[in-house]
Formats: C-alpha cells, structure tokens, sequence
C-alpha cells in the first residue's frame, strides 16, 4: 500500500488506523500484512466482534453512529484531539467511514500524513467521508478506475481482495 520511504523512519513510523465498523474495519483487516510491520494503534467503533479480534492491541473506540450524527462528530473530534495529542503519530491511515473526517481535520492542524482508502464497495458514487477529506488528504488511494471522475488527483491501487 502507501510506503514509508526513508529507512531512517520506518522505525520510527507510528500509525493511526482509523476505521468505522463492518466493512470498513474488514478492510482494514486485510491489508494486516501492511500496518502490522509498524507500530500502531486503532480507533474504531466497539462492537463485540471488534473487541475480540483488537484485545490484544491498542484501541481508542469512538462514539458512534457516526455518520451525519452532529453529536458524536463533536465528540469525536474531542477525541480526535485529545488522542493524537497523546500518541503523536507520523500517519493516519482509514478506510472510512464517518469516524475518518474528524481524525483527518485535527491531523492536519498537527501536520501528521493523511492517506485515505475509498472503500471498495462505491463505485458510481462518492462518499460522503470521500468527498469531506479528499482536499487536504496527503495521498487519496482508490479501488476502481471509476473513482477518477470523482477525485481526479487519486491514485489507483486496485482492490483489496
């Protein structure tokens, strides 16, 4: 996926993984044999499934439902500052969904790398989290060629699966 191209970083790489429940969260799950190779933590929704495949990991859960729930974006933006604050990491890394815009507005005024992954299950459309978070995203990754029309700047990297 996105490289970490210095040598002299890779082991000081930290990663923010951010990600909604469901298939955004299976998504990121697959590409483990990325993220695993650095340190990292998780923010994500705690659902029981979530819970039990991240026990052994570092997890920050927000507050959902997140998507157009005016509440919850305030309180994860808190979160999103307060988080970020305390972890530092060099990048954040999603595939969505609602939880994403928050962590991505807060890393910007922190000057921490954003890269976003559209999710593969649009591909007429944009989403929502796409369209907020692609004009300050460092790198803006997406799965079908079709997503050009939508953010033209992105890069293709093909599906996950």
């Amino acid at each position: 996926m996105v490289a970490i191209t210095k040598k002299n970083k890779l082991k000081r790489a930290k990663l923010c993984l951010v990600c909604s429940p469901g298939g955004h969260f299976y998504q990121m799950q697959q590409l483990n044999g990325w993220w695993s190779k650095y340190p990292h933590f998780w923010v994500t929704g705690a659902t029981p499934d979530i819970r039990d495949k991240l026990r052994k990991e570092k997890v920050y859960y927000g507050y959902f439902p997140e998507n157009r729930h005016a509440i919850n974006a305030i309180r994860n933006l808190l979160l999103a500052i307060l988080v970020l604050r305390k972890e530092r990491p060099s990048m954040i890394f999603t595939t969505g969904a609602g939880i994403s815009p928050p962590f991505f507005l807060i890393g910007k005024l922190l000057k921490i790398k954003l890269v976003f992954l559209e999710t593969a299950s649009y591909v007429g459309i944009a989403t929502l989290s796409g369209k907020l978070v692609y004009g300050f995203s460092d790198v803006f990754l997406i799965q079908h060629e079709s997503s050009k029309k939508f953010y033209p700047k992105a890069k293709f990297k093909g599906g996950l699966i």
